[in-house]
């Protein structure tokens, strides 16, 4: 019997199709970069989203010409990036490019929520947190700015739901990709009623938004068109499964709330999975997860491992020549940065806010690095740009622990930064736990096929398939002499630079106007 899963995962910076077997073994992948975005002015980030597709095709291509046996699927499961919008018209067609969750460009000067909502929202103090919820919606842009598109659109989707519908032909998407500025109850996992203040936000027609599915639960079958697209066998069945980020908890096997899982990624997170609805900042929900009605209790950091990549290519060309030159991963050289410094950075710390926020940071947030001295090289700034991260993570992890009243035992890394050695044993230092590695860093598709195991019957439910197909390969456990210093500075110092930098924040934003509308 055909047993293997096809997960197909859509990320920021490439498209990888991936095939786990029944114990989640990846045995065979495939990977196709991708330009993350086009930038058509400063602060938008855009794609075609028919490249989407057409890496997804080159993906499945890559796979077949390596010989891989098509005859053993059983299924396919989908995993995107999340919050990157598509817009299409009545035949299907793109209407523009699609929005990219990166993109920062903000509608300015709305009315505010009126009514029972703007009542409630002043009571609480939280107008300002729902402004911004307004000013940073996709759908109201497009209505003010591309009045003619926004007339013309038949199907609001996330790039989930539109590669859902090129693969199977059906307009659906999985309740656990359902992440973003859309008219989404995440308490009860559909779409809100109406009346509820989210279409405010969102002003978008209920009858342009696509059915949604549970993960483990079926979306449709490969249609004819995408099998002659992709060579995925037309009739298998794709399987609902979750965003990315879900995928990667997951994937880690971090099911139980006193494990929490550390993304490294573009955007850097820290989730735990609960069986309850918790808000860790009010009016900012947990993000449903790849399980049936559990939920991810999500803190993040925006572009947190984008400053690596950031690092990297502003005075990183050497490691990233010798790398090439030898044929080897990048970010085992960058590893040599960190064994030329010590724990702290001597004394260099960084606040990892290079992108703002709507409430914790706020919106005038900024970036910044303290305690500069003559003896700082480079290396310095590598170490205290992952120890930065790891401050703002392990902030992520007391405020979940304060609110759900759990305390967090382990730790799961995974994502691109997560195969760096010395960032893994510094995460470790800086929360004082165990630091734990699965035992593929494809976390994000692993997570996908678990969800299709289940739904295609190969496992009987998701603790079953989680215990069978995840495991971890190594674990860092903390130095307790770099513990010590970290708990000082991070204590002493990192928890207080927001607050005594947020005045200069607030008046930079004043003078240049930056962060703002774009």
């Amino acid at each position: 019997m055909p047993d293997r899963i096809l997960a197909i995962d859509v990320g920021t910076q490439s498209v990888r199709a991936l095939v786990f077997d029944p114990r989640g073994e990846p045995v065979a992948a495939a990977r196709v970069p991708i330009e993350a975005y086009v930038s058509p002015h400063p602060g938008w980030a855009e794609q075609d989203p028919e490249l989407y597709w057409r890496a997804v095709g080159e993906a499945c291509a890559t796979l077949w010409a390596g010989g891989f046996d098509r005859g053993s699927l059983a299924g396919v499961a989908l995993t995107t990036q999340r919050q990157t919008i598509v817009v299409l018209d009545a035949d299907a067609r793109p209407l523009r490019p699609a929005i990219v969750w990166l993109d920062q460009r903000r509608t300015e000067g709305l009315a505010p929520i009126g009514g029972k909502w703007g009542i409630a929202f002043r009571a609480l103090g939280v107008s300002e947190t729902v402004a911004a919820f307004q000013a940073d919606s996709e759908a109201a842009w497009i209505e003010h700015h591309e009045p003619d598109v926004w007339a013309r659109i038949a199907h609001y989707l996330l790039l989930s739901g539109y590669l859902v519908h090129l693969l199977t032909g059906r307009f659906a998407d999985s309740v656990g990709s359902q992440v973003g500025y859309i008219p989404f109850d995440y308490k009860r996992q559909h779409w809100a009623d109406a009346g509820d203040w989210k279409w405010q936000v969102a002003p978008i027609d209920p009858g342009t938004l696509p059915g949604l599915v549970p993960p483990t639960e079926p979306l449709g079958t490969i249609s004819r068109d995408a099998a002659d697209a992709t060579g995925i066998p037309v009739g298998l069945p794709l399987i609902a499964a979750a965003a990315d980020k879900a995928c990667e908890v997951l994937g880690s096997g971090a099911l139980a709330p006193d494990i929490g899982a550390l993304s490294f990624g573009t955007t850097a997170t820290f989730n735990t999975t609960q069986t309850r609805y918790v808000e860790a900042i009010p009016l900012v929900p947990p993000f449903p997860a790849a399980i049936p009605r559990a939920w991810s209790l999500e803190l993040m950091v925006p572009r947190g491992y984008w400053m690596v990549e950031w690092f990297r290519r502003q005075f990183g060309q050497a490691e990233e020549s010798r790398a090439a030159a030898l044929g080897v991963p990048p970010h085992g050289l960058f590893d040599e940065l960190l064994a030329q410094t010590s724990p702290g950075a001597m004394g260099l710390m960084l606040q990892p806010y290079w992108s703002p926020g709507t409430r914790i940071p706020g919106p005038e947030a900024k970036g910044a690095i303290i305690g500069f001295g003559d003896v700082h090289t480079r290396a310095h700034v590598y170490r205290a740009i992952l120890e930065g991260l790891a401050y703002a993570l392990r902030e992520g992890m007391e405020r979940t622990e304060k609110k759900t009243g759990t305390r967090i035992t382990e730790l799961r890394v995974s994502g691109g930064g997560a195969q760096s050695d010395g960032a893994v044993q510094l995460t470790a230092d800086v929360f004082g736990l165990p630091a734990a590695r699965p035992h593929t860093h494809e976390t994000s598709g692993l997570g996908a096929a678990i969800d299709a195991a289940v739904g295609l019957g190969i496992h009987p439910d998701i603790p079953t398939a989680v215990r069978a197909m995840t495991r971890v390969a190594s674990v860092r456990d903390p130095d307790p002499v770099a513990h010590a210093l970290y708990d000082e500075l991070y204590a002493k110092v990192y928890r207080r630079m927001y607050g005594r930098l947020r005045p200069l924040y607030e008046e930079i934003r004043r003078i240049t106007g930056y962060p703002g509308g774009l």
